[in-house]
């Protein structure tokens, strides 16, 4: 579907619907695209950090949320 057809489309749902819930969260939805919203760019050096991570990850060098929280216990216990 083309993005002049799903606009035609969106149009006439929006024409046949009385469901004031429906239209308000359609309007916040798109009010949310026409907003200026600030992206987020990764330096170079925190891309480097990131891919470290995925690669720690798929070789196993990670804890999971148990095992963190075992350790957090233990530390607290001292």
């Amino acid at each position: 579907m083309s993005t002049i057809e799903l606009k035609e489309r969106l149009i006439e749902k929006i024409k046949e619907t009385d469901n004031e819930n429906i239209l308000e969260e359609a309007y916040r939805l798109l009010d949310i695209e026409a907003a200026d919203i600030d992206i987020y760019h990764f330096s170079e050096e925190e891309k480097k950090e990131i891919n470290a991570s995925k690669n720690q990850i798929n070789n196993g060098q990670f804890l999971t949320n148990e095992a963190v929280n075992k350790e957090i216990d233990q530390w607290l216990s001292k």
